[in-house]
């Protein structure tokens, strides 16, 4: 059976198509700043009222000198800071990052729950579950880069797009509220 001349089947064919580039166009990108290779920004949808919420990323430094992340924002946050998290005792500990988060030539450093994430405070209102949110992130010496944070649920542990590539390197994500605040 020959299709070349089917109408229908072209406009299956382009139905296909169409749908093809409108599910994949909402999965999180990968941006690049020089020799910094910027993938998945993401952050977990947040309640009414929350006034933060964490931001998560990987970048990977593919040149021959180390460069500083220094920095992130997004139009639904009045500010962000970079923080670390860790566990002491049992007893979860955050605390900003002073100076910045070195990524040395070669390197892949992931943001994720439950390590380094941004934390972007004074929201103007609730992240919801498939919004994406304009926003940059700063480094010392590639400058700021516009990312889209994609909103995943509230208890998302990784990127939906990129759930395989995060390595989450055995760490343990259970107890690690945040006493009230979704990140």
């Amino acid at each position: 059976m020959r299709f070349t001349n089917c109408p229908i089947l072209a406009r299956a064919a382009l139905g296909l198509a169409a749908l093809l580039a409108a599910t994949t166009a909402g999965a999180a990108a990968d941006y690049a700043a020089g020799p910094l290779k910027i993938g998945h920004p993401w952050s977990r949808a947040t309640p009414n009222g929350a006034q933060v919420a964490g931001g998560y990323l990987a970048v990977t430094n593919t040149g021959s000198e180390p460069d500083t992340l220094t920095g992130a924002t997004i139009e639904e946050a009045g500010r962000a800071e970079l923080h670390t998290m860790s566990m002491e005792g049992g007893v979860m500990k955050m605390a900003p990052v002073e100076g910045g988060l070195v990524i040395k030539p070669g390197e892949t450093v992931t943001l994720k729950p439950g390590g380094y994430h941004l934390m972007f405070l004074d929201l103007k209102g609730p992240l919801k579950k498939g919004q994406s949110v304009k926003g940059t992130v700063t480094f010392a010496k590639a400058g700021t880069v516009p990312v889209d944070f994609t909103v995943e649920g509230i208890a998302a542990k990784a990127p939906a797009s990129g759930a395989a590539e995060m390595d989450h390197g055995g760490m343990e994500h259970g107890g690690m509220g945040h006493g009230g605040h979704a990140h």
